[in-house]
């Protein structure tokens, strides 16, 4: 499973910004920051994986919220990425045709979204530190992403990953009665959130089928994106149950 990253940004959307309509620019990464998990990304450390976009033919798809299940929030996909100094700078085009990716368009232009994400695995990585201060006593360790393999990027709300992976985490630990480690974590999360998304899924469908209606766009889109529901945490306890051989 993918890992996934923020990155609060300035974006520039639209023909008042110098772009077509439907066009957007934003930093998806940025370098030399350490973030909530510890991680630094180095400059470099997508310049394989933008070259093998670039062979392949096919698009780096954008997306909202990085839901990779529902094609509609495929808004998307990425004109140019290129390393800057800064970071990882990407110019979109999202499809207006797409009801969601004008819904999209029309929070960018309103300054409504302004945060990027991107889905990866770590290729190279390892610990390192560096000097707080000129004399070198104040120290700070960090783990250090070298090599990144980038599968698609996201426009989110603002802290939206961080938020439900950490919730998320909680839940979880909260179940097992213990703290995770860094491997549990991967192994479980991927689990947690396909099945809470399946079965938010099959609450809609039922609704729709009992004629009380499937939720409007907007609902869909902001519920995607939410923090994990009662759906979800249900979802891990069956999975978590599942792993223990409960069931």
């Amino acid at each position: 499973m993918a890992r996934l990253k923020d990155c609060a940004v300035k974006l520039k959307a639209g023909p008042d910004d110098g772009l077509e309509e439907g066009q957007f620019e934003a930093y998806a990464a940025v370098f030399g920051n350490k973030d909530s998990y510890g991680d630094v990304i180095v400059p470099g450390a997508f310049k394989d994986t933008l070259a093998d976009w670039k062979d392949s033919g096919n698009n780096l798809p954008l997306l909202f919220g990085h839901n990779m299940q529902d094609p509609d929030f495929n808004v998307g996909h990425v004109l140019e990425a290129k390393e800057d100094d800064r970071g990882l700078l990407v110019k979109a085009q999202l499809d207006l045709e797409n009801p969601k990716a004008q819904q999209t368009y029309r929070l960018l232009k309103g300054r409504r979204l302004n945060q990027m994400s991107f889905a990866y695995d770590v290729l190279d990585g390892g610990e390192a530190q560096r000097a707080r201060s000129d004399d070198g006593d104040d120290v700070e360790h960090y783990y250090e992403l070298r090599k990144l393999k980038l599968y698609e990027v996201s426009v989110v709300p603002i802290g939206a990953n961080q938020e439900t992976e950490i919730l998320a985490v909680k839940a979880l630990e909260n179940l097992t009665g213990a703290a995770l480690t860094e491997e549990q974590k991967a192994a479980i999360l991927p689990a947690y959130f396909a099945l809470g998304t399946l079965l938010g899924r099959g609450k809609q469908d039922a609704g729709a089928a009992s004629g009380s209606g499937a939720p409007k766009d907007t609902e869909v889109s902001s519920k995607a994106s939410r923090t994990p529901s009662v759906a979800k945490r249900l979802a891990a306890e069956i999975e978590l149950l599942a792993l223990t051989g409960e069931v």
